[in-house]
């Protein structure tokens, strides 16, 4: 399913935004999201993020974590199984999940922890020195002036 938005003009105009292209088609689309397991993202700093998700019943062998360049996947399976057991009310859900984040460039998992039922993956941005501003400094004087070469003449 295309998206009301015609994209095609900036494509013409602008060079490596394709991604930025990608995720705003995939954010008009239709798709059966997920509220399970319920989570929060927040801003921690300048270049520090966490995601807190509840996932009660679950163990740390029971949930995963993956980074893939600029995507995260947290999923869960329980191992155990409820057969042997008659519950009167079954009201903590168990079942299997899994969660996408789209992750911004430079963005990785600096950790991860699971305590009262509460997994939080801790995210920093880390720019590359290479890629933060840099001041260039401005030469004056007979530093600015093109010097000429002086060649000698054939004898």
């Amino acid at each position: 399913m295309r998206s009301a938005f015609d994209f095609s003009p900036l494509y013409r105009s602008t060079v490596g935004f394709d991604r930025l292209f990608d995720l705003l088609d995939q954010s008009s689309q239709i798709e059966t999201m997920t509220n399970w397991p319920p989570y929060n993202i927040e801003k921690k700093g300048e270049d520090q993020y966490v995601i807190t998700m509840a996932v009660a019943g679950f163990s740390t062998d029971e949930i995963e974590i993956t980074q893939k360049e600029s995507q995260l996947v947290v999923s869960g399976q329980k191992k155990g199984s409820d057969e042997g057991r008659q519950y009167l009310h079954h009201g903590i859900a168990t079942r299997a999940f899994r969660q996408t984040f789209n992750l911004a460039d430079h963005v990785k998992v600096t950790g991860a922890s699971l305590e009262n039922g509460l997994l939080t993956v801790d995210l920093k941005r880390e720019v590359p020195e290479a890629l933060k501003p840099r001041r260039i400094e401005i030469a004056t004087g007979s530093k600015a002036q093109p010097q000429q070469i002086e060649h000698s003449k054939a004898a």
